[in-house]
Protein backbone atom coordinates (compact mmCIF):
# COMPACT_ATOMS: atom_id res chain seq x y z
CA UNK A 1 0.00 0.00 0.00
CA UNK A 2 1.26 3.25 -1.13
CA UNK A 3 1.85 6.19 0.87
CA UNK A 4 -0.35 9.42 0.31
CA UNK A 5 1.16 12.13 -1.14
CA UNK A 6 2.46 14.93 0.59
CA UNK A 7 1.07 18.39 -0.48
CA UNK A 8 4.21 19.56 -1.79
CA UNK A 9 3.87 16.40 -4.22
CA UNK A 10 0.58 17.23 -5.14
CA UNK A 11 1.01 20.92 -5.49
CA UNK A 12 4.43 19.96 -7.62
CA UNK A 13 2.79 18.84 -10.96
CA UNK A 14 -0.18 22.19 -10.73
CA UNK A 15 1.88 25.41 -10.79
CA UNK A 16 -1.32 27.50 -11.21
CA UNK A 17 -2.59 26.54 -7.95
CA UNK A 18 0.67 27.15 -6.33
CA UNK A 19 0.77 30.81 -8.12
CA UNK A 20 -2.61 31.31 -6.87
CA UNK A 21 -1.93 30.29 -3.46
CA UNK A 22 1.04 32.78 -3.36
CA UNK A 23 -0.62 35.42 -5.48
CA UNK A 24 -3.23 35.69 -2.55
CA UNK A 25 -0.63 35.54 0.68
CA UNK A 26 0.99 38.43 -1.29
CA UNK A 27 -2.25 40.24 -1.72
CA UNK A 28 -3.61 39.58 1.90
CA UNK A 29 -0.17 40.33 3.36
CA UNK A 30 -0.43 43.97 1.53
CA UNK A 31 -4.02 44.38 2.83
CA UNK A 32 -2.96 43.82 6.57
CA UNK A 33 -0.34 45.94 6.14
CA UNK A 34 -1.79 48.94 4.78
CA UNK A 35 -4.64 48.38 7.41
CA UNK A 36 -2.18 48.42 9.95
CA UNK A 37 -0.21 51.45 8.64
CA UNK A 38 -3.85 53.14 8.75
CA UNK A 39 -5.25 52.28 12.33
CA UNK A 40 -1.29 53.22 13.80
CA UNK A 41 -1.91 56.71 11.68
CA UNK A 42 -5.30 57.48 12.89
CA UNK A 43 -4.89 55.78 16.50
CA UNK A 44 -2.08 58.18 17.21
CA UNK A 45 -4.11 61.17 15.78
CA UNK A 46 -7.72 60.14 17.77
CA UNK A 47 -5.02 59.46 21.23
CA UNK A 48 -3.01 62.64 20.53
CA UNK A 49 -6.37 65.32 19.47
CA UNK A 50 -9.37 63.63 21.06
CA UNK A 51 -8.68 65.64 24.23
CA UNK A 52 -8.47 68.85 22.87
CA UNK A 53 -11.54 68.99 20.85
CA UNK A 54 -13.94 71.39 22.78
CA UNK A 55 -16.97 73.49 22.36
CA UNK A 56 -13.98 76.78 23.25
CA UNK A 57 -11.64 74.94 20.74
CA UNK A 58 -14.60 74.72 17.95
CA UNK A 59 -15.47 78.05 18.24
CA UNK A 60 -12.83 80.27 19.44
CA UNK A 61 -9.79 82.06 17.49
CA UNK A 62 -6.15 80.90 18.64
CA UNK A 63 -4.49 82.77 21.53
CA UNK A 64 -1.06 83.28 23.28
CA UNK A 65 1.20 82.72 19.86
CA UNK A 66 -1.02 79.61 19.11
CA UNK A 67 -0.37 77.68 22.00
CA UNK A 68 -4.30 78.16 23.22
CA UNK A 69 -7.50 78.94 22.30
CA UNK A 70 -9.43 77.13 19.11
CA UNK A 71 -9.41 76.91 15.30
CA UNK A 72 -12.58 78.49 14.38
CA UNK A 73 -11.35 80.88 12.30
CA UNK A 74 -9.59 78.20 10.14
CA UNK A 75 -12.72 76.19 9.95
CA UNK A 76 -14.75 79.11 8.83
CA UNK A 77 -12.25 79.92 6.20
CA UNK A 78 -12.25 76.28 5.12
CA UNK A 79 -15.47 76.10 4.59
CA UNK A 80 -15.65 79.04 2.83
CA UNK A 81 -12.74 78.39 0.36
CA UNK A 82 -14.54 74.81 -0.16
CA UNK A 83 -17.45 76.54 -1.24
CA UNK A 84 -16.42 78.82 -3.54
CA UNK A 85 -14.16 76.42 -4.98
CA UNK A 86 -17.25 74.24 -5.54
CA UNK A 87 -18.99 76.80 -6.88
CA UNK A 88 -16.43 77.79 -9.63
CA UNK A 89 -15.18 74.20 -10.56
CA UNK A 90 -18.14 71.99 -10.43
CA UNK A 91 -20.23 73.84 -12.99
CA UNK A 92 -16.76 74.26 -15.24
CA UNK A 93 -15.93 70.77 -14.85
CA UNK A 94 -19.82 69.69 -15.96
CA UNK A 95 -20.09 71.86 -18.94
CA UNK A 96 -16.26 71.01 -20.32
CA UNK A 97 -17.39 67.21 -19.76
CA UNK A 98 -21.19 67.83 -21.25
CA UNK A 99 -18.95 69.59 -24.77
CA UNK A 100 -16.70 66.39 -25.06
CA UNK A 101 -19.62 64.05 -24.78
CA UNK A 102 -22.11 65.41 -26.44
CA UNK A 103 -21.06 68.28 -28.74
CA UNK A 104 -17.73 67.62 -30.17
CA UNK A 105 -17.12 65.97 -33.33
CA UNK A 106 -15.80 62.58 -33.17
CA UNK A 107 -11.91 62.85 -34.21
CA UNK A 108 -11.99 66.77 -33.30
CA UNK A 109 -8.85 68.78 -33.12
CA UNK A 110 -10.52 71.27 -30.16
CA UNK A 111 -11.30 67.59 -27.98
CA UNK A 112 -8.30 66.48 -28.34
CA UNK A 113 -6.70 68.89 -26.98
CA UNK A 114 -9.26 69.96 -24.06
CA UNK A 115 -8.32 66.09 -23.72
CA UNK A 116 -4.98 66.49 -23.90
CA UNK A 117 -4.67 69.85 -21.64
CA UNK A 118 -6.68 67.77 -19.05
CA UNK A 119 -4.67 64.68 -18.30
CA UNK A 120 -1.70 66.92 -18.43
CA UNK A 121 -3.20 68.93 -15.48
CA UNK A 122 -4.01 65.76 -13.59
CA UNK A 123 -0.30 64.99 -13.31
CA UNK A 124 0.92 68.65 -12.31
CA UNK A 125 1.82 68.78 -8.57
CA UNK A 126 -0.17 70.95 -5.93
CA UNK A 127 2.82 73.23 -5.43
CA UNK A 128 2.93 74.33 -9.59
CA UNK A 129 -1.17 75.43 -8.93
CA UNK A 130 0.11 77.84 -5.98
CA UNK A 131 2.94 79.03 -8.37
CA UNK A 132 0.24 79.45 -11.24
CA UNK A 133 -2.14 81.35 -8.80
CA UNK A 134 0.26 83.57 -7.65
CA UNK A 135 1.62 85.06 -11.48
CA UNK A 136 -1.84 84.54 -12.79
CA UNK A 137 -4.68 85.62 -10.29
CA UNK A 138 -2.54 87.67 -7.74
CA UNK A 139 0.04 89.25 -9.97
CA UNK A 140 -1.45 89.39 -13.12
CA UNK A 141 -5.37 89.68 -13.09
CA UNK A 142 -5.90 91.22 -9.84
CA UNK A 143 -3.88 94.26 -10.53
CA UNK A 144 -5.71 94.39 -13.48
CA UNK A 145 -8.70 94.63 -11.66
CA UNK A 146 -7.09 97.01 -9.43
CA UNK A 147 -6.73 99.26 -12.36
CA UNK A 148 -9.84 99.13 -14.25
CA UNK A 149 -12.29 99.09 -10.45
CA UNK A 150 -10.17 100.81 -8.25
CA UNK A 151 -7.80 103.57 -9.53
CA UNK A 152 -4.98 101.20 -9.08
CA UNK A 153 -5.52 101.03 -5.17
CA UNK A 154 -4.35 97.29 -3.66
CA UNK A 155 -8.19 95.91 -3.74
CA UNK A 156 -7.47 92.32 -5.62
CA UNK A 157 -3.94 92.47 -6.25
CA UNK A 158 -3.04 90.68 -3.75
CA UNK A 159 -3.45 87.10 -1.98
CA UNK A 160 -7.28 86.50 -1.32
CA UNK A 161 -9.95 83.99 -0.81
CA UNK A 162 -11.34 84.35 -4.11
CA UNK A 163 -7.62 83.76 -5.37
CA UNK A 164 -6.84 80.73 -3.95
CA UNK A 165 -10.28 79.51 -4.37
CA UNK A 166 -9.82 79.90 -7.91
CA UNK A 167 -6.58 77.96 -8.12
CA UNK A 168 -8.26 75.16 -6.08
CA UNK A 169 -10.86 75.35 -8.87
CA UNK A 170 -8.14 74.96 -11.54
CA UNK A 171 -6.53 71.93 -9.49
CA UNK A 172 -10.07 69.86 -9.17
CA UNK A 173 -10.83 70.18 -12.72
CA UNK A 174 -9.52 67.36 -14.11
CA UNK A 175 -11.62 64.96 -11.63
CA UNK A 176 -14.39 66.30 -12.65
CA UNK A 177 -14.23 66.89 -15.82
CA UNK A 178 -13.30 62.73 -16.21
CA UNK A 179 -15.86 61.51 -13.04
CA UNK A 180 -18.63 63.48 -15.31
CA UNK A 181 -17.30 61.95 -18.77
CA UNK A 182 -17.80 58.83 -17.38
CA UNK A 183 -21.09 59.00 -15.99
CA UNK A 184 -22.02 60.72 -19.09
CA UNK A 185 -21.03 57.58 -21.35
CA UNK A 186 -22.93 55.59 -18.99
CA UNK A 187 -26.19 56.76 -19.91
CA UNK A 188 -27.22 54.00 -22.51
CA UNK A 189 -27.70 55.75 -26.41
CA UNK A 190 -31.37 54.56 -26.84
CA UNK A 191 -32.11 56.85 -23.75
CA UNK A 192 -31.20 59.89 -26.32
CA UNK A 193 -32.80 58.30 -28.92
CA UNK A 194 -36.18 58.34 -27.59
CA UNK A 195 -36.06 61.93 -26.41
CA UNK A 196 -34.99 62.87 -29.47
CA UNK A 197 -37.60 60.73 -31.38
CA UNK A 198 -40.37 62.20 -29.46
CA UNK A 199 -39.43 65.75 -30.43
CA UNK A 200 -36.80 66.65 -27.69
CA UNK A 201 -34.22 69.50 -29.10
CA UNK A 202 -30.60 68.27 -27.77
CA UNK A 203 -30.22 70.68 -25.43
CA UNK A 204 -33.78 69.39 -23.78
CA UNK A 205 -32.36 66.04 -24.12
CA UNK A 206 -29.16 66.36 -22.20
CA UNK A 207 -31.08 68.79 -19.30
CA UNK A 208 -34.16 66.91 -18.64
CA UNK A 209 -32.62 63.52 -19.72
CA UNK A 210 -28.98 62.86 -19.80
CA UNK A 211 -27.67 64.76 -16.86
CA UNK A 212 -30.46 63.19 -14.12
CA UNK A 213 -29.57 59.93 -15.35
CA UNK A 214 -25.54 60.76 -14.92
CA UNK A 215 -26.20 62.47 -11.79
CA UNK A 216 -24.62 60.43 -9.33
CA UNK A 217 -21.73 59.59 -10.95
CA UNK A 218 -21.10 63.43 -11.50
CA UNK A 219 -21.80 64.24 -7.91
CA UNK A 220 -19.24 61.47 -6.56
CA UNK A 221 -16.65 62.85 -8.92
CA UNK A 222 -17.37 66.33 -7.72
CA UNK A 223 -17.55 65.34 -3.76
CA UNK A 224 -14.09 63.30 -4.38
CA UNK A 225 -12.62 66.30 -6.03
CA UNK A 226 -13.64 69.06 -3.74
CA UNK A 227 -13.17 67.07 -0.96
CA UNK A 228 -8.92 66.62 -1.97
CA UNK A 229 -9.39 70.37 -2.78
CA UNK A 230 -10.42 70.95 0.76
CA UNK A 231 -7.54 69.08 1.97
CA UNK A 232 -4.54 71.10 -0.07
CA UNK A 233 -2.15 73.39 1.66
CA UNK A 234 0.43 74.01 -1.19
CA UNK A 235 -1.63 76.01 -3.73
CA UNK A 236 -2.96 78.43 -1.13
CA UNK A 237 0.49 79.16 0.75
CA UNK A 238 0.96 82.25 -2.30
CA UNK A 239 -2.50 82.34 -3.47
CA UNK A 240 -4.40 83.73 0.44
CA UNK A 241 -3.74 81.81 3.27
CA UNK A 242 -2.42 83.22 6.18
CA UNK A 243 -0.55 82.82 9.47
CA UNK A 244 -3.20 84.02 11.74
CA UNK A 245 -6.28 86.49 11.41
CA UNK A 246 -8.12 88.73 14.45
CA UNK A 247 -11.28 88.34 12.28
CA UNK A 248 -13.25 85.79 9.32
CA UNK A 249 -13.02 87.14 5.79
CA UNK A 250 -16.06 89.12 5.07
CA UNK A 251 -15.40 90.03 1.26
CA UNK A 252 -13.23 87.76 -1.43
CA UNK A 253 -10.10 90.07 -1.41
CA UNK A 254 -9.75 89.37 2.07
CA UNK A 255 -6.85 86.45 3.31
CA UNK A 256 -8.32 84.03 5.26
CA UNK A 257 -6.90 80.94 7.66
CA UNK A 258 -7.31 77.28 6.63
CA UNK A 259 -6.80 73.96 8.55
CA UNK A 260 -4.59 72.73 6.26
CA UNK A 261 -2.31 75.07 6.59
CA UNK A 262 -3.04 76.06 10.62
CA UNK A 263 -1.48 72.43 10.83
CA UNK A 264 1.07 73.02 9.01
CA UNK A 265 1.89 76.39 11.44
CA UNK A 266 1.41 74.66 14.11
CA UNK A 267 3.81 71.56 13.59
CA UNK A 268 6.49 74.27 12.20
CA UNK A 269 6.26 77.70 13.71
CA UNK A 270 4.63 77.16 17.53
CA UNK A 271 7.16 78.88 19.69
CA UNK A 272 6.27 76.03 22.58
CA UNK A 273 6.34 72.25 20.34
CA UNK A 274 5.05 70.03 23.31
CA UNK A 275 2.31 72.98 24.55
CA UNK A 276 0.67 73.08 20.83
CA UNK A 277 1.02 69.30 20.26
CA UNK A 278 -2.75 68.44 21.47
CA UNK A 279 -3.85 71.55 18.91
CA UNK A 280 -1.96 70.39 16.44
CA UNK A 281 -3.87 66.49 16.55
CA UNK A 282 -7.27 68.10 17.05
CA UNK A 283 -7.06 70.49 14.14
CA UNK A 284 -5.66 67.41 12.21
CA UNK A 285 -8.33 65.23 14.08
CA UNK A 286 -11.05 67.95 12.55
CA UNK A 287 -9.17 68.20 9.40
CA UNK A 288 -9.81 64.79 8.64
CA UNK A 289 -13.13 64.43 9.78
CA UNK A 290 -14.23 66.79 7.09
CA UNK A 291 -12.60 65.28 4.35
CA UNK A 292 -13.73 61.92 5.76
CA UNK A 293 -17.20 63.36 5.73
CA UNK A 294 -17.32 64.18 2.10
CA UNK A 295 -16.11 60.79 1.02
CA UNK A 296 -18.64 59.06 3.16
CA UNK A 297 -21.59 61.63 1.09
CA UNK A 298 -19.79 60.02 -2.25
CA UNK A 299 -20.18 56.92 -1.73
CA UNK A 300 -23.93 57.12 -0.16
CA UNK A 301 -24.75 58.70 -3.29
CA UNK A 302 -22.99 56.18 -5.53
CA UNK A 303 -25.06 53.22 -3.90
CA UNK A 304 -28.51 54.97 -3.86
CA UNK A 305 -27.40 55.91 -7.52
CA UNK A 306 -26.71 51.88 -7.99
CA UNK A 307 -29.69 50.97 -6.40
CA UNK A 308 -32.02 52.90 -8.42
CA UNK A 309 -30.34 52.09 -11.32
CA UNK A 310 -30.87 48.37 -10.60
CA UNK A 311 -34.02 48.95 -9.25
CA UNK A 312 -35.32 50.80 -12.62
CA UNK A 313 -33.22 47.58 -15.09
Amino acid sequence: MTAPASVSERLAGRPGVVLDTVTKALCAGAVVVILGMLAVIMGTIVLGGAGAISWTFLTKAPEKGLTEGGIFPAIFGTAALTLLMTVVAVPAGVLTAVYLTEYAPPGSLLARLVRVCIANLAGVPSIVFGLFGLGFFVSTLGPAIDEVGFGGAPTYGKPALIWAALTLAVLALPVIVVATEEALRAVPREIRDASLAVGATKLQTIVRVVLPEALGGILTGSILAVSRGAGEVAPILFTGAAYFLPYLPAYLNDPFMNLGYHVYVLATQSPDVDKTKPLLYGTVLVLLGLTFSLNVVAVLIRQRTRGKLRAAA
